[in-house]
């Protein structure tokens, strides 16, 4: 794997899992030096992060990780109505039923395991991926695939926000649980009423989340930190 690869691996997964909150600078030299690689592969991961619009440019502060808000928020759900809806639609006609079962059990388990301050919120968006892949791969459609793969970046993000919120996790692994079930009966209308119930409860409990971050308004925070534990992986200069 080319080191900008590795590079933009990590910081994505940084920036998604609000390691890197919005406003952190993203300077070259700093994150060559924590991550040990040069500064051609930062500069080619930051141009990625711009082109997926996880970072942005600030005069006078050079590149940052881009900011929540919440006119995004809403443009992004009316796009991802679209997108989920259909792609619920086409995978209850084309789905293998038993795969949406044991997906719908395991988010029913999912939701009395999400109780509690030491549950493991992770396990939960990991289960979450894989009901939007099985989703995917259902609905066999590579423009819509195509389509959902930057979107579902954001979406990773915004969905944390809500991470501390226990009853909103529980209700929405109950949603997600109900989407797999209608998927699994074959029914295209019950599939898009059911992520129809899940995207209108999501985006309300985002942007009440997103409304508490603009109040906050975080300074920025510089990019010597090492959020990934006392210091950042290092990537071995195997190409400049």
């Amino acid at each position: 794997m080319r080191a900008s690869d590795r590079v933009y691996g990590i910081l994505r997964e940084e920036i998604i899992g609000w390691h890197r909150p919005p406003g952190t600078i993203l300077g070259e030299v700093e994150l060559a030096d924590q991550l040990g690689v040069s500064r051609t592969p930062v500069r080619e991961a930051v141009s990625r992060l711009l082109g997926d619009g996880l970072a942005a440019p600030r005069p006078g502060r050079g590149v940052v990780v881009a900011e929540v808000s919440a006119d995004g928020v809403r443009e992004m759900f009316e796009l991802r109505e679209a997108l989920d809806t259909q792609t619920a639609a086409l995978a209850a006609r084309r789905a293998d039923p038993r795969v949406f079962d044991r997906l719908a059990e395991r988010l029913e388990r999912m939701g009395a395991a999400l109780a509690g301050d030491d549950a493991d919120r992770s396990a939960y968006y990991a289960l979450v991926a894989s009901l939007d892949e099985a989703l995917d791969e259902a609905a066999d459609s590579a423009w819509l695939r195509h389509a959902q793969e930057q979107l579902r970046a954001h979406l990773q993000r915004v969905r944390r926000l809500s991470r501390k919120d226990e009853a909103r996790l529980r209700a929405a692994a109950a949603e997600h649980a109900q989407i797999a079930r209608a998927v699994a009966s074959g029914n295209p209308e019950l599939a898009r009423a059911a992520t129809l119930v899940h995207l209108d409860r999501a985006l309300s409990a985002i942007l009440r989340a997103v409304r508490r971050l603009e109040h906050q308004q975080p300074a920025p925070t510089p990019v010597d930190v090492h959020p990934l534990g006392p210091a950042a992986p290092k990537i071995e200069r195997t190409d400049p």
